[in-house]
């Protein structure tokens, strides 16, 4: 049973926006579906928001992707609306000006040590969302290295990357360092 299921970055400007691709809108129903079942199954479900000052161009980040995008307040930067929908009050959202959130890293801690999951044992985390190779594996990982012990998943048809072949990578890369990766 899923503790928590991570909904990464399923914002405007990465699904049908700035950096909107063809695959990340084909994810959309099944991340949609994911997160109805998770409220069903009464697991906690937490969002990632990728989130950017109107200085972007000026950051580290902005130099190497010079595509304003997720600029804070902006339509692009909401929830893509079919997973908006999806949302309840409680449910937490964690900004991160970069790819992983140690916010939400120090979140899932809090959490598993309420359960009694010392180093994470017995901790059930799944992630889905956008980018596979960018965010979804940075979190994977930051997380994995918070908690080792901790059984994270991460469902291939709930996300996307910046290519196919770029989410293939980050998926092998996600299973090679023992994160569970479920293919359909």
């Amino acid at each position: 049973m899923t503790d928590l299921l991570i909904v990464v970055d399923m914002q405007r400007d990465f699904v049908s926006g700035a950096l909107g691709s063809e695959q990340a809108r084909a994810i959309v129903p099944a991340v949609a579906a994911r997160i109805r079942q998770a409220k069903a199954e009464q697991t906690q479900v937490a969002f990632t928001l990728d989130t950017h000052e109107p200085d972007y161009l000026n950051t580290r980040e902005g130099r190497f992707l010079p595509v304003p995008h997720c600029i804070r307040n902006t339509p692009g930067w909401a929830l893509e609306p079919e997973i908006a929908q999806t949302c309840a009050r409680g449910m937490m959202s964690f900004e991160k000006p970069t790819f992983g959130s140690t916010a939400l890293c120090e979140y899932v801690c809090t959490l598993a040590a309420e359960k009694g999951a010392v180093a994470g044992k017995g901790f059930h985390v799944e992630l889905c969302g956008v980018c596979t190779d960018i965010c979804v594996v940075s979190n994977a990982l930051l997380i994995k290295a918070f908690l080792p012990e901790t059984e994270i998943v991460v469902e291939a048809a709930c996300c996307a990357g910046v290519t196919p072949q770029s989410h293939e990578t980050a998926l092998s890369a996600m299973a090679a360092c023992q994160i569970t990766v479920l293919r359909p």
